[in-house]
C-alpha cells in the first residue's frame, strides 16, 4: 500500500477478498467489510491492499466501537435495563440461612445467587431513581440535593453486601467513599 493513511470510508482493493470499504481504523488493523466476504480485520502492514478511492483519516474520528459504548451507557442510564454484574465466585452455589432465635421456629434457606439477583435489582433500581430525580424539572436544586443525600445514605446502609460482589467497580458507595 502507497504512503497514504486512508481513513473511514476509503474504497480499497484487497488481492484475495476483492474490493471493499474501511469502516475502522485502528492503531494497527483496518477493519474492511467487503462485498463477498464481510467484515475483515487486516493488518496495516498488508502488502495486497490497493487503495481505489482515500478518505483523507480524520483526528478525533470516534469508532463504531465508541458509538455501540456510547450508546449503551445512555441506554443504561435512562431505562430499567439490568447490566450484567458478576457475583464473587466464592458464592457460586452457596446458600444463604435465616436461622430463628426460636428453635421451634423453621429456618429459611435462600440461594445465594437468587440473594444477589434481589441486591443488584435494587441497586440498579436505585440508580434509575437517582438519574430520574436528577432529570426532573418539577423539583428545585435544593430537593435535588437533599435526595441524592438520602439515597447516598441507602447505598451505605448496602455496602454490607458488597462482600458478593466480584469485581470493586460494582460496589455499593455510600458517603465516605464519595
Amino acid at each position: 500500500m502507497s504512503d497514504i493513511q486512508p481513513g473511514i470510508g476509503s474504497r480499497i482493493r484487497h488481492t484475495e477478498f476483492g474490493e471493499g470499504v474501511i469502516i475502522n481504523v485502528k492503531s494497527k488493523t483496518f477493519i474492511i467489510v467487503f462485498m463477498d466476504r464481510g467484515r475483515t480485520e487486516v493488518s496495516k502492514n498488508y502488502t495486497g491492499l490497493e487503495i481505489l478511492d482515500a478518505v483523507e483519516q480524520e483526528e478525533g474520528l470516534v469508532s463504531l466501537q465508541d458509538v455501540e459504548r456510547i450508546i449503551t451507557n445512555i441506554i443504561k442510564r435512562h431505562s430499567d435495563l439490568q447490566e450484567t454484574v458478576h457475583m464473587g465466585s466464592r458464592w457460586t452455589g452457596g446458600k444463604m440461612v435465616l436461622q430463628p432465635a426460636n428453635p421451634t421456629l423453621k429456618s429459611k434457606e435462600v440461594p445465594i445467587d437468587n440473594f444477589f439477583n434481589k441486591i443488584v435489582m435494587l441497586r440498579d433500581r436505585l440508580r434509575v431513581m437517582e438519574q430520574r430525580i436528577n432529570a426532573s424539572e418539577n423539583l428545585s436544586d435544593e430537593e435535588k440535593i437533599n435526595l441524592q443525600q438520602y439515597i447516598t445514605r441507602i447505598y451505605g446502609s448496602l455496602t454490607t453486601f458488597n462482600v458478593l460482589f466480584r469485581d470493586d467497580e460494582d460496589h455499593f458507595v455510600g458517603e465516605s467513599g464519595k
